[in-house]
This record gives C-alpha cells, structure tokens and sequence, in this order.
C-alpha cells in the first residue's frame, strides 16, 4: 500500500480527473460510431486515439506520483537533476 495523501500532494489530480473525463466521452462516441456501423478504418482511428490518450493519462499519473514522491523526501522536481532525468526517462519510455 501506498503512502497516505495527508503526507504528500498530489499536484495533477484534478487535470487527470479531466483527462479521464475526456476520454470516457471519447470511448461513448466510438461506441456510438460501431452501434452506427461506421466505417473500420474510422474506428480504428479513434480507438487509436483513445489509446494514446490513456496512455499519456498513465505518464501523467506516473509523473506526479514521481514528483510527490521528491516532494516528500525533500528534492524539488524543478530544480533537481534528478527528476529532468526521471522525466526524459518517462518521455522515451511512453
């Protein structure tokens, strides 16, 4: 289990609460265009997108899981060498 949130923030919560928020809309309309027997291709596009999404969604959760995290054992993400590398690192990875 994790470390409880009284004793670290948790900066990105509300825009990945957003991000989330925008791509359950994004799967009802993809829903909506297989129900409507829309094209392959053009599904496939959005599912594509969709996917890309969540996965950015996943980096951002990381992220500031990560910098709550330095936070919380005193480094400061903008000033630290450390964290520029852990953020390239994720930018390679994803």
């Amino acid at each position: 289990m994790g470390i409880p949130d009284h004793e670290h923030q948790h900066t990105e919560r509300k825009a990945i609460a957003n991000r989330l928020s925008r791509i359950e809309g994004h799967v009802r309309k993809i829903k909506e265009m297989v129900e409507e027997n829309r094209d392959c291709p053009d599904i496939l596009i959005q599912l594509a997108a969709v996917r890309s999404a969540i996965n950015k969604t996943g980096q951002a959760v990381l992220e500031d899981h990560l910098e709550s995290c330095l936070f919380h054992i005193g480094l400061d993400p903008e000033d630290n060498k450390i964290w520029k590398e852990v953020q390239d690192a994720l930018d390679i990875f994803f």
